[in-house]
């Protein structure tokens, strides 16, 4: 929106600072904070109301995580309208591919609330059908990808790009549509599954997204990549904007779910910032550097596959409860221990990952 008061003002005006990607990812991150800052505790109080025992807690869980009974959960819902509000206020609303990743958010955050609806209402640990659930997110990621590889430069266009490689590009054909939105749907889960201590999902994911603004605004600009020799994607460098908005809504909610949390972020938002961060990396030609920034999400994912997967074949588990980060509560490591250490876990990784931007 801002962005056009540029063009109706004249190039030479002071209001031309709206067409600089890097004043508008600033202001992203401005408006959206202090929106949630504004927001939250309104938000808090409401959901405190409606939701009357809050997000019910697994008994069969850590004994510790009894004391969080009654804390409101769906605080997705803060950090998704601070990053729609500053996205409308700062993005330019011509780029196609800001609209794919907000139409993405907005879908796996609705199919989020309506499970945290039913766990709320039902007080119980069965939400959404896991089969109708991942359904419909493959259906809103297929569709992403559709819109993404029609917007993309025909050249590159349903092809995987390699890291450490600069010449190589594998052709995927139509099967990257399933590619790309399995991809989405991994990250969305993975971050959900991630979501189980408090602040433990939040930082991660705005170490992930502050990566991929810089990622997009790289492969947004075609002096940068040749510079990286990395693939120019035209129109992605608007991405870093949404970026932006992800980070400045995530250090508000932060404010609120720091230990103890008063608010969960719930599958409302884990949900919705997995299949954001999914989309920016297939939509900038990043879905392998995703893997390695989010790591942290890979490896709790991993975790429940292979204890779920080791229980099964053998009746054994590999793990003393999954996903991982119970595992280390159980071996005795407080929740702050194991928030805080997986959260440098995450800055090292966001760091090999940004490095293979150069590596090539």
């Amino acid at each position: 929106m801002l962005y056009f008061l540029a063009d109706l003002s004249g190039y030479f005006s002071p209001l031309n600072v709206f067409r600089y990607l890097t004043f508008r990812t600033g202001g992203a991150i401005a408006t959206a904070l202090l929106f949630v800052f504004w927001l939250g505790p309104a938000a808090i109080s409401v959901l405190r109301i409606r939701q009357g025992k809050g997000q019910p807690i697994r008994e069969d869980g850590p004994q510790s995580h009894l004391t969080k009974r009654g804390t409101p959960t769906m605080g997705g819902l803060m950090i998704l309208a601070g990053v729609l509000v500053a996205t409308l206020l700062w993005a330019n609303p011509a780029n196609l591919y800001v609209w794919v990743v907000v139409f993405v958010t907005l879908g796996f955050g609705s199919i989020g609330f309506y499970d945290d609806y039913l766990k709320v209402t039902k007080q119980s640990h069965r939400g959404f059908s896991g089969k109708s659930r991942l359904l419909l997110e493959f259906l809103i990621a297929g569709a992403a990808c559709l819109m993404i590889a029609f917007i993309a430069t025909p050249g590159l266009a349903n092809k995987l790009s390699v890291p450490f490689a600069k010449d190589l590009l594998i052709d995927f054909g139509w099967f990257y549509i399933a590619f790309g939105a399995l991809v989405i749907v991994g990250a969305g889960n993975a971050v959900n599954l991630t979501d189980g201590l408090d602040g433990l999902a939040i930082v991660p994911v705005m170490i992930a997204g502050a990566s991929f603004g810089f990622v997009a605004y790289l492969a947004g600009n075609a002096i940068f990549s040749n510079y990286l020799q990395i693939r120019f994607v035209p129109g992605t460098g608007e991405l870093a904007v949404l970026c932006g908005a992800l980070l400045g809504s995530g250090l508000g909610f932060l404010w609120f779910n720091a230990p103890p949390a008063q608010v969960f972020m719930g599958d409302t938002g884990s949900l919705a910032l997995g299949g954001l961060l999914g989309t920016i990396a297939v939509a900038t030609k990043h879905e392998i550097v995703l893997a390695i920034v989010g790591g942290l999400f890979v490896l709790e994912a991993l975790s429940v596959i292979i204890q779920v997967a080791s229980f099964k074949l053998t009746g054994k588990r590999v793990f003393k409860m999954a996903p991982i980060h119970h595992h280390f509560e159980q071996l005795g490591w407080t929740e702050p221990q194991v928030v805080i250490r997986f959260w440098i876990i995450a800055v090292l990784l966001a760091l090999v990952g940004l490095s293979t931007l150069k590596l090539r």
